[in-house]
């Protein structure tokens, strides 16, 4: 599939291009909105203000019912959250989905384009599912502009709830294998249980090479997509303050994180917690349930990640993230925007992919 492939062509030069926001002039105000897993998050290109509300989008995809029951929150997020950030209500505007979406559409292209058609007539947004490979040059062109000198490797590594990005300057590639999509794929192989949130802990030897195979299945085209020497940084939440500061104390018995985070560290930790109950492994982290449920599936990741690149470490910088500056920089996005109708028709026939097709080429509006 394209989206899981290195950039190329004119794809690339937009991944690019987003690393000089601050010189992109634009005719007009942006708003721009960051439709994630878990909510959205809303910005625009004449204002530093933002505002954010929580919204579950995987929970409804995983019990089969489509997003038919966010249609209503996510309206209602579309049309209050400027009011709330106290934006230009003449900007024009675009809503960025990602992970959650491209899974709709899979499940349901009609339908899922069915519900962006009513969420654009009710609130005046172009909601525009993106490819994994954009997510993935968001995320770098956002760590690069936030991290700026600290950022030595050649990939940043994002992990999402639904889905994970390995982004560098030059190639990407991801997968629907975030921090909740990738328990509860762990949740329907091993426990047969369609919840989530199941108990997966103690975990046998036998269970932790099930999940390492599933990995190492779904990660088996990564290193000939990134190329050779990638080295990584984490930036979010499911490593700089879950993985990484568990191993730490499990490890060395602090509670400072690692930095870098070695392999060898990562696959001594999950040994020492894969027999333990989830309350018992809570209690000796000290971390709260709702925390301690994802640590053990969130090693196996990162140590399956590592596996796939023949990497021996990785790097561990926590940064204020945001995919707002790439997305409200985007011409191509908002270049949809008036050409909404045409994407939504392309957007059924070829999905997330309709996004590099050119809006030049369909009918005047």
């Amino acid at each position: 599939m394209l989206w899981r492939k290195a950039f190329c062509g004119g794809v690339l030069g937009l991944a690019l291009s987003l690393a000089g926001l601050a010189a992109q002039a634009e005719p007009r105000c942006r708003i721009a909105f960051d439709v994630g897993s878990s909510g959205v998050r809303v910005g625009a290109s004449n204002s530093a203000a933002q505002a954010q509300v929580d919204i579950d989008y995987l929970t409804p995809l995983w019990a089969g019912r489509g997003l038919e029951d966010t249609v209503v929150p996510t309206a209602a997020a579309l049309n209050k959250l400027p009011i709330d950030a106290g934006l230009s209500a003449q900007c024009d505007r675009v809503a960025g989905t990602f992970s959650a979406w491209r899974l709709a559409w899979q499940q349901s292209a009609g339908d899922t384009a069915a519900l962006m058609a009513r969420l654009q007539a009710e609130t005046r947004v172009a909601v525009l599912v993106l490819p994994q490979s954009v997510e993935g040059a968001y995320a770098y062109a956002s760590a690069r502009q936030a991290l700026g000198s600290r950022l030595t490797t050649s990939h940043v590594l994002d992990i999402g709830g639904g889905s994970l990005q390995i982004a560098g300057e030059r190639t990407t590639y991801g997968q629907a294998l975030g921090q909740k999509s990738w328990h509860q794929r762990l949740c329907t192989t091993l426990r047969q249980s369609a919840v989530a949130s199941c108990e997966l802990q103690p975990m046998s030897a036998a269970d932790l090479q099930t999940a390492r195979r599933l990995l190492d299945e779904q990660f088996s085209d990564m290193a000939a997509t990134l190329g050779p020497r990638t080295t990584l940084t984490a930036i979010s939440r499911p490593v700089t303050r879950g993985v990484a500061p568990a191993v730490h104390l499990l490890v060395a018995g602090k509670t400072e994180p690692l930095d870098p985070l070695s392999a060898q560290d990562i696959s001594n930790a999950i040994q020492q917690m894969a027999g333990l109950s989830g309350g018992d492994m809570a209690a000796r982290l000290a971390t709260p349930s709702s925390y301690a449920t994802y640590l053990l599936s969130d090693m196996l990741l990162l140590e399956g990640l590592l596996r796939a690149t023949g990497g021996t470490h990785i790097q561990v910088i926590e940064g204020t993230l945001s995919i707002l500056p790439a997305l409200l920089s985007d011409d191509i996005a908002f270049q949809w925007s008036a050409h909404y109708a045409c994407y939504l028709e392309r957007f059924k026939a070829s999905g997330p992919n309709a996004y590099f097709s050119d809006p030049a080429t369909c009918p005047s509006p």
